[in-house]
């Protein structure tokens, strides 16, 4: 795909097949219940979140998609990693449960950018149509590697020094870890069912490499709370982030969670968005709040340990610990 009108140059896709023109009902229908009298759904509304922020179906898949295409495509290649503003498509939950196909997608992305043969829309298409092929890789490797689920594609990982760290397993879960950005995400997905690309990448590295908790349990976490929750693109992720995957992020990638914070929530947006008992930090302080003077926390309501916790552990010294017990996997590798 090049400016100028000319054609995509990429992997050629076939379209999507047409939908059919009916769909013939059993002769015969079998005995049921009404749907309400299943008693699904909990008396607790723990879905609102989702609900505000995700529609169901394939109207809202295609309204979703035209209005990537409208107003955020161009604009993905530079957006698509900032959790303060929408940069994404919000695709995925449709995609995971066949609302709209990867195919439909495709072609959709593809002849946007040939109606608009401008070199944004040009290269915010080809950006996102790497992401989509992304995604049907892990589909792939899933399918010739269905182990993978639970142990590591690299063998040698197996024998990884994994810590049992319960109370840090659950203060990560429920976003009280002491590190901003971290809580922030696993925040907005116990909320809304949803996290940022870029904040899953952070939140997960910190519990694998931070904590040493295994990637397993990070992959259980994300299966039961995203809405998205897809078991080969969860998979994958988690082994890109833990090393132990094809194509793996090398382990020794370790992501400082309030250098990633600076980098792509610059104004603080999305931490005081999700970590409210924050949000009267100045920027200078909000996100190393452990460092701010008392006087600061104190003018922004602020007491450390009992609004907001302290960090469960040092990065520096998580990270440290995180490359010696590397060291020990490939000495005996």
């Amino acid at each position: 795909m090049r400016g100028g009108g000319s054609r995509w140059a990429g992997p050629q896709v076939s379209p999507p097949r047409p939908a059919p023109r009916d769909l013939r009902p059993p002769a015969r229908w079998p005995r049921s219940l009404e749907l309400d009298a299943l008693g699904l759904e909990p008396r607790h509304d723990w879905a609102g979140g989702l609900r505000a922020r995700f529609t169901p179906g394939e109207r809202a898949a295609r309204e979703t998609l035209s209005r990537f295409l409208d107003e955020t495509v161009e604009a993905y290649p530079d957006r698509r990693d900032r959790p303060d503003v929408g940069g994404t498509s919000c695709l995925s939950p449709h995609l995971h449960f066949g609302e709209i196909g990867p195919r439909t997608v495709w072609h959709a992305v593809r002849e946007r950018a040939d109606a608009v043969p401008r070199p944004e829309a040009v290269r915010g298409a080809e950006a996102y149509l790497r992401q989509l092929v992304w995604r049907e890789f892990a589909h792939h490797l899933l399918f010739h590697f269905p182990h993978t689920t639970d142990r590591p594609m690299r063998e040698e990982f197996s024998a990884f020094p994994w810590t049992e760290d319960s109370a840090g397993l659950e203060a990560w879960r429920k976003g009280e870890t002491g590190y901003p950005l971290v809580d922030a995400g696993m925040r907005e997905l116990w909320k809304t069912g949803f996290m940022h690309n870029r904040v899953r990448m952070v939140a997960a590295s910190f519990l694998v490499k931070d904590l040493r908790v295994p990637w397993q349990e990070g992959a259980r976490w994300f299966w039961d709370t995203l809405v998205d929750a897809d078991l080969a693109n969860n998979t994958l992720g988690w082994q890109w982030t833990a090393g132990c995957g094809t194509d793996a992020a090398p382990f020794f990638r370790i992501f400082n969670p309030t250098t990633q914070a600076r980098r792509y929530d610059p104004r603080g947006s999305y931490v005081r968005r999700h970590v409210p008992e924050l949000a009267a930090l100045p920027d200078r302080h909000l996100l190393e709040p452990w460092l701010a003077p008392r006087q600061v926390l104190s003018d922004a309501g602020v007491v450390l340990d009992r609004d907001y916790p302290l960090p469960i552990v040092e990065h520096r010294e998580a990270r440290n610990k995180a490359l010696a017990a590397y060291d020990r996997v490939r000495s005996k590798g």
